[in-house]
């Protein structure tokens, strides 16, 4: 075999020794590419999977108002599931599940299916109180399901600012009205009309200048007849 012949046949080999070993170590359950987690909450438990789990605060740290969990869970059963609870350990705060705006109640993550919490028109799990929580800090979470049981995992926690603002929670603190100024106690309008109180009125007037008309006629005209007299 020629010199040139030999070394192809040499890179040809180390090429499907390569292979091989890629190969590996994909295969079986405990495959290392199973190994290699996403930077979020993940976590997965019988046929549940719980996926980008968040939890999101108000988007002023000091301000008072409800959080909301954030996650996308899916069923790889062939049965229907319930989402009956979540519980955050440690915070003594309450979450609220609601299939549909306005309702109340257990979530279904449907057969082979998957279920998304928060955001539009979607389930939510509401958190009664945003301050039982701290921005920056990871917070165990707890899915309760009808089958798979508890399903437990550490969750960012975040402000609904940025990207996560269509995903916060809906009812925002009001925003504070000014109180409307007291206005003084007095009209600011003089007490009185305004109208001199001694003036006449031009109907008074024109009456009184007639009658002294009147007298004076009368009175120049009765000297001048008796003098003539």
């Amino acid at each position: 075999m020629s010199r040139s012949l030999r070394r192809g046949a040499i890179a040809a080999s180390a090429i499907v020794v390569s292979i091989a070993a890629l190969s590996a170590c994909g295969a079986g359950n405990d495959a290392q590419t199973l190994e290699v987690k996403p930077d979020n909450a993940a976590t997965s438990v019988g046929n549940i999977q719980v996926q980008n789990a968040t939890v999101i605060t108000q988007p002023k740290a000091d301000a008072q108002g409800p959080a909301v969990i954030t996650t996308r869970i899916f069923n790889n059963g062939t049965k229907n599931q319930t989402l009956d609870s979540i519980e955050l350990p440690g915070t003594g705060a309450t979450v609220k599940l609601s299939p549909k705006k306005g309702g109340s109640g257990h979530i279904t993550v449907p057969a082979n299916g998957s279920v998304l919490l928060g955001g539009k028109n979607n389930p939510s799990a509401v958190v009664a109180d945003s301050r039982t929580v701290t921005d920056g800090n990871a917070q165990q979470v707890v899915f309760h399901f009808s089958e798979t049981g508890k399903v437990s995992l550490l969750a960012y926690i975040v402000p609904a600012t940025s990207y996560f603002s269509s995903f916060g929670p809906s009812s925002l603190p009001p925003t504070a009205k000014p109180t409307p100024s007291t206005s003084p106690s007095g009209s600011g309008k003089p007490s009185g009309s305004g109208t001199p109180t001694g003036s006449s009125s031009p109907s008074d007037a024109a009456s009184t200048t007639g009658t002294t008309a009147g007298t004076t006629a009368g009175t120049t005209a009765g000297a001048t007849a008796g003098t003539q007299s």
